[in-house]
């Protein structure tokens, strides 16, 4: 689908790091593949935004996360998001032990924890590690979250 454009496109060929995650957390920025959890036989694309414990908020656009360790809470700043491409949404939700917050990278057209909640850390199956195909988009995917 459209939901992580322009990162990914439909039709994109994808390898999935299904080992990391026994290893170690998710961090904030991956793109993760998950059993969507109102119907776990379908598998979703999403990016981590969320980690267990903080709080999210989206308002006039931009989301803001607030944490044990940053308490006043910092703007995510999003370079893989399209020029102009806001964040809709009024929310502020709490992260549970074990759950993530995920949105596409194309806000208007996904489907993600802004309507239907948290992801558990058991639904997620791995990381995004290689786009394969289309060759011309060939891409390598970092471990690391931004």
């Amino acid at each position: 689908g459209q939901s992580m454009e322009p990162v990914f496109s439909d039709g994109d060929y994808l390898i999935i790091d299904e080992v990391s995650f026994r290893f170690r957390e998710p961090d904030r920025g991956e793109v993760i593949v998950f059993r969507f959890p109102q119907a776990p036989s379908q598998f979703y694309i999403k990016r981590v935004i969320g980690l267990p414990g903080e709080t999210v908020e989206i308002r006039d656009g931009k989301v803001r996360i607030y944490s044990a360790g940053d308490p006043s809470g910092f703007f995510l700043p999003e370079p893989y998001l399209a020029p102009g491409e806001r964040t809709d949404g009024d929310l502020s939700v709490k992260v549970g032990q074990d759950e993530y917050f995920v949105l596409g990278d194309n806000r208007q057209a996904s489907y993600d924890s802004r309507r239907w909640g948290m992801v558990p850390k058991i639904y997620i199956i791995g990381r995004v590690w290689l786009r394969p195909w289309p060759i011309p988009h060939f891409d390598i995917f970092s471990s690391e979250g931004i």
